[in-house]
């Protein structure tokens, strides 16, 4: 039973997906610092709002603090916006550069006796009737 353990423990797949959490995890963090201190104080300049959790309205006796889920969806689209630009983007473009398509196979080939392109199926040049 250990020894199955430790097949399952070492099959790539467990191993990859191990790595890929403690990356992600590495890159959220990357990502929060990112909008927290980048992108969010540039947009409390131009609103000249720095925090919304502030914001409430009372119905009832029923506080609602709708100010903490307009922080919540701003952090999201620039969390969202940033992975996008920032990851998204450039991997593509990485992905299609190195992604290349291979040449079509040839349809024609040269005739030896005149040189010119006749389909590849044919046993006779077109042009100056040699054999091919």
């Amino acid at each position: 039973m250990l020894k199955e353990f430790k097949q399952f423990l070492l099959r790539g797949n467990v191993v990859d997906l191990a790595v890929g959490v403690v990356v992600g995890a590495a890159f959220g963090t990357v990502v929060s610092a990112l909008v927290a201190d980048l992108l969010t104080p540039l947009i409390a300049a131009i609103a000249r709002v720095p925090d919304f959790s502030g914001l409430s309205f009372t119905l009832n006796g029923a506080k609602f603090m709708y100010g903490h889920l307009i922080n919540t969806l701003i952090s999201f689209l620039l969390i969202a916006t940033a992975v996008f630009f920032f990851v998204v983007k450039p991997m593509n473009l990485l992905v299609s550069r190195s992604h290349k398509e291979p040449p079509a196979d040839p349809t024609t080939k040269k005739c030896p006796e005149c040189i010119s392109e006749i389909p590849l199926d044919a046993k006779r040049c077109k042009y100056c009737a040699q054999t091919v």
